[in-house]
């Protein structure tokens, strides 16, 4: 089961990893040569500002899909170093519930992809169901993220309530 775990995080994580790349290289690119074009001649891209805009959304899903992944994220490490022991087991819980939450939010989305496809960015003609889905997807990663690292969070917990009564033992000791 752990290998699987493994596998599917490593999996998303490689996923987030092409696209945060490819979306920040495509619009580091695009704006460089759109701000040289008007210094140089005048003018500029008319589509260069209408693709960063949609490129922005998948940037920044991937990359906090990954601060997911490494638990980066603020919250997570506060949680972790004021829970000490036996307490942990209220992170497990409180990854249900977000990964419920993150669930309800991808389902909450679905109808308004529908509702944004009738949109189109003015140049490219791109629907605007692309940005609803990019936030679809990256809540079902983030949900699926925060169960694949559900383990980890027993693990750690069961291990620093072992832990414990040796800890106190020396703490007598001393």
């Amino acid at each position: 089961m752990k290998r699987l775990l493994d596998r599917v995080n490593g999996a998303i994580g490689a996923c987030c990893r092409i696209v945060l790349y490819a979306s920040l290289t495509v619009t580091f690119l695009i704006l460089s040569i759109n701000v040289a074009l008007r210094y140089a001649a005048g003018s500029s891209l008319a589509w260069a500002s209408e693709l960063p805009e949609l490129l922005f959304p998948w940037m920044i899903m991937s990359g906090v899909v990954l601060a997911a992944q490494h638990g980066s994220h603020i919250a997570v490490v506060i949680l972790t170093q004021r829970l000490r022991g036996s307490r942990r087991w209220v992170l497990g819980g409180g990854s249900l519930l977000v990964s419920a939450l993150y669930l309800g939010l991808s389902w909450a989305a679905l109808p308004l992809m529908e509702i944004a496809a009738d949109e189109r960015s003015p140049i490219l003609q791109v629907p605007g169901s692309l940005t609803v889905a990019c936030l679809l997807i990256g809540f079902v990663l983030l949900a699926v993220v925060n169960l694949c690292q559900l383990p980890l969070v027993w693990r750690a917990a069961s291990s620093d309530a072992d832990a414990a009564p040796a800890d106190r033992l020396e703490g007598a000791t001393s």
